[in-house]
């Protein structure tokens, strides 16, 4: 059944559990069977040439695939409202990675050979591993030893021209001879360092911003401290976006300038520019959302962290006062993909003594960044519980209501289509219902891979596809919009590029200095704030 009302108590169908548990027996009777009469196993876990050699280990893989197989058969066939489904589910794939028999050193039949040839230096070098990451108070995803902040990532050339308690302000090394008349303002996300889009030059959507002429500035948001744990939302959007947006028009000149917000900065950018508008001001000439709610009627799967108990409970411990702790956030997110962000890295570190691969992305990953309580209890529940902000006037945010139908600038949204935090609305909601709420022109872009790879896929690489549609039609459902749009192969960022400069003004020599109108160069970027660690 597809829902139940909520609170129904879940119950599993006798007959439906009759057959499961008929299909795990017949299983459990072919893993009797000769190893050389048995399929290979398809899961990379257990792939390596040891494991074919190693029958006891061999068969606890198996044995643990059909539990799992079966315990994911039942989740699924629970009657329960959809939330407790999703709930029950989850559960079980965590359990599922969690005893694995390639996370035990005993059954690990890789590790185990890799102790023998190593003369048991990989187990001691394990340790050591785990030791490390104990002292850091994570596990390790990445070399961390071999990326530093301003060195070689957060490498493009600027200078910070505003700061205060909130965020600083990044301006960029001007990198061709004329630069559009219309600056450009990036607001990344709070809850992440802003160098995602800004790893490395050949990966950077700042750097190609820049290179394709605009005049680009870029929110770099501080690691709340004590001396922020009661800051709110409200002080977000007036003190860090909305004063970013003013600080950006004073230094150029320019009465209106283009933005772009990437997920939840694409949510405070929308709510900055709404409360604008409600006090009769338009700053903007376009906006790009990334990624970004504004419905959130589909969260995906982290809708099953989210009911009123839990929001009253943060509300409770961190509502007046208080910080969420940046490594807790970074927990959450890697847990949703159990395999590939945790266990494997358990396994890779600890049994067989392996330093992990160098990743940008992943050394950006585990830059964890805290959150001042308020805020985040504000946005848990205005947001993912009663989806206040796609709402007009259901939600006040400096005073104002919030009314995204004043919002009748040229917009182009983009979501990507595996993105499993920010769905990109086949189900309703996600990244697609923006174009629903957003009164002015609207391009929506869909591309491939998931809520970082898809965004961060520079044009050089000639990597996945993105989808448009030129016809201009918005139909209600991200499905039907699909069904008339055209896929192209390579980045969306030529796509975004070429709307962007449509938005952008005529050209004019480029600045020499940073800054403008009492805005001076502070210090170099990255800057300090993005330097601190949580």
């Amino acid at each position: 059944m597809d829902s139940e009302p909520t609170g129904f108590l879940p119950r599993l169908d006798p007959t439906r559990l009759l057959a499961l548990q008929a299909d795990y027996l017949r299983g459990l009777a072919e893993l009797g069977a000769p190893p050389q009469d048995a399929p290979p196993i398809a899961d990379r876990r257990y792939a390596g040439e040891a494991w074919q050699h190693n029958p006891l280990a061999t068969f606890a893989a198996r044995a643990h695939l059909l539990g799992s197989r079966t315990m994911a058969a039942m989740a699924d066939a629970v009657e329960a409202d959809d939330k407790t489904r999703q709930r029950i589910r989850f559960a079980v794939d965590q359990w599922a990675a969690a005893t694995a028999p390639s996370n035990l050193l005993a059954l690990n039949a890789d590790a185990l050979q890799k102790a023998v040839d190593s003369q048991g230096q990989s187990i001691a070098q394990g340790m050591q591993n785990l030791a490390a990451d104990l002292r850091r108070g994570h596990v390790s995803q990445t070399d961390e030893g071999q990326f530093e902040v301003g060195r070689n990532v957060a490498t493009t050339e600027g200078a910070v021209v505003f700061e205060n308690a909130l965020f600083q302000l990044l301006e960029y090394k001007p990198l061709t001879d004329k630069v559009f008349a219309r600056p450009l303002l990036l607001v990344p996300p709070c809850i992440n360092k802003y160098y995602i889009l800004d790893l490395q030059p050949a990966n950077s959507l700042i750097r190609h911003a820049v290179a394709e002429g605009h005049r680009t500035f870029v929110i770099s948001w501080r690691n709340p401290d004590e001396s922020l744990a009661r800051a709110g939302w409200d002080d977000y959007i007036q003190d860090a976006v909305i004063r970013a947006i003013h600080t950006v028009q004073e230094i150029t000149g320019s009465k209106t300038i283009n933005t772009l917000g990437f997920c939840v900065g694409g949510t405070m950018l929308a709510t900055a520019l709404a409360v604008l508008a409600a006090q009769g001001e338009k700053p903007a000439q376009s906006m790009t959302l990334l990624t970004t709610f504004l419905d959130f009627s589909d969260t995906g799967v982290l809708d099953i962290f989210i009911d009123e108990q839990a929001v009253r409970a943060r509300e409770a411990s961190l509502g007046q006062g208080g910080l969420l702790r940046g490594q807790e956030l970074a927990s959450t997110f890697s847990f949703l993909r159990p395999n590939e962000l945790v266990w494997n890295y358990v396994v890779g570190n600890y049994l067989k003594g392996e330093t992990p691969a160098p990743f940008d992305l992943l050394y950006w990953n585990s830059d964890a960044t805290n959150l001042p309580g308020p805020f985040y209890a504000w946005y848990l529940r205005n947001t993912y519980l009663e989806n206040r902000l796609c709402r007009p006037g259901a939600a006040t945010v400096c005073g104002q209501p919030v009314d995204l139908r004043l919002l009748d600038l040229p917009s182009y949204v983009y979501g990507s289509r595996e993105d499993h935090i920010v769905p990109v609305g086949a189900q309703g909601g996600g990244a697609y219902a923006s174009t629903q709420l957003l009164t002015g022109p609207c391009r929506f872009v869909m591309g491939a891979s998931g809520h970082i790879a898809g965004v961060i896929n520079p044009p050089a690489k000639h990597k996945r596809s993105y989808w448009v549609r030129e016809d201009g039609v918005l139909p209600l459902t991200q499905p039907a919009w699909l069904a008339g749009a055209e896929e192209r192969p390579g980045s969306w960022w030529t796509d975004w590029s070429q709307w962007l400069a449509g938005h952008a003004g005529r050209r004019h020599a480029a600045p020499r200095t940073y800054g403008g109108h009492g805005h001076t160069a502070i210090e170099a970027a990255p800057g300090r704030y993005v330097r601190q660690k949580a």
